[in-house]
Parts: C-alpha cells; sequence; structure tokens
C-alpha cells in the first residue's frame, strides 16, 4: 500500500499527536537487506529495508529519532519539535561517517586496526551514527513515497 492509502485508511494524527514516516528509498539493498535499527522516543520503528516506509504516531512535543548498528562505533540522533496534527518526513540514508569507515576499514584491509583507525579517523564527524536522517517536503515525500511499500 502507498502512503495515501494508508494515509486515508488510518486517518490523520488523533487529537495532541503527530506523525512521523520515514522512508528508505529504493535502491541496491545488497546479497542481505537487513532493516535498519531505527526508533522514535526509544520504540522501534521496525522492518525499515530498501524501497521501504514506516510511521508512528506520538503526543506532540520534543521527539527524538535514533538508529543504531551492531558494531558500530555511534549513535544517530536526530531532534524533532513535532506539533499536533502535522506530519513530519524523513529520508534515511547511510551517514557520511559509516560509508567514510567503510572506505578506511577497506584500504587498510579491515580487522581490529582498520576499525580502530577508520574510528579514529571519523571521530570529528558531526553525526557519530550510522544513519543520517533528511527532512523533506510533503510534496517530494509524497513522490517518492509512491514508489516504496510499507515496512513489514
Amino acid at each position: 500500500m502507498d502512503y495515501s492509502a494508508i494515509a486515508r485508511k488510518v486517518g490523520p494524527p488523533k487529537a495532541g499527536h503527530a506523525r512521523v514516516v520515514v522512508l528508505r528509498e529504493k535502491g541496491f539493498g545488497g546479497i542481505v537487506d537487513g532493516a535498519w535499527d531505527v526508533q522514535l522516543d526509544g520504540t522501534p520503528i521496525t522492518g525499515l529495508k530498501t524501497g521501504t516506509f514506516a510511521f508512528a504516531d506520538r503526543p506532540n512535543g520534543q521527539l527524538q529519532l535514533t538508529a543504531t548498528e551492531a558494531a558500530f562505533p555511534g549513535v544517530t540522533r536526530h531532534d524533532i519539535t513535532a506539533q499536533s496534527g502535522r506530519t513530519y518526513f524523513f529520508v534515511a540514508r547511510t551517514s557520511k561517517r559509516k560509508n567514510a569507515m567503510i572506505a578506511t576499514a577497506g584500504a587498510t584491509g579491515g580487522g581490529i586496526l582498520g576499525l580502530a583507525l577508520s574510528t579514529a579517523l571519523t571521530s570529528g564527524y558531526d553525526n557519530p551514527g550510522p544513519i543520517d536522517f533528511f527532512p523533506l517536503d510533503e510534496a517530494t515525500a509524497r513522490t517518492t513515497i509512491a514508489e516504496l511499500r510499507l515496512a513489514q
């Protein structure tokens, strides 16, 4: 189901709540396309694989999207000030730090030394975590989501 159909079916967020939609664009997810470990205020947003989207409704106010990855030395944190009745769209992409660590580890042959070196070389990045969250305006989000499926 696309987001428009789901939004019609479930309706808008209930009074005093906002909706947060996280999407992961289409592309090659690799041989094993695992779901990313994304949470909204500590509650998992499950099934976020390549070409999917997921959403959650939360009370308005301060919210935080987080992302972690096993054996990755940092956590992504993205703060949201949510207003009642609004929907916030985010695209999730591999972070600049993770991309740099993969490149460094590959150049050094990997292993413990490669991990230690890549961790040290990327420690100054703004986002220490594995995923970057980019806000999308509603028109762009709806166009992108039309090509995606609901995460399971």
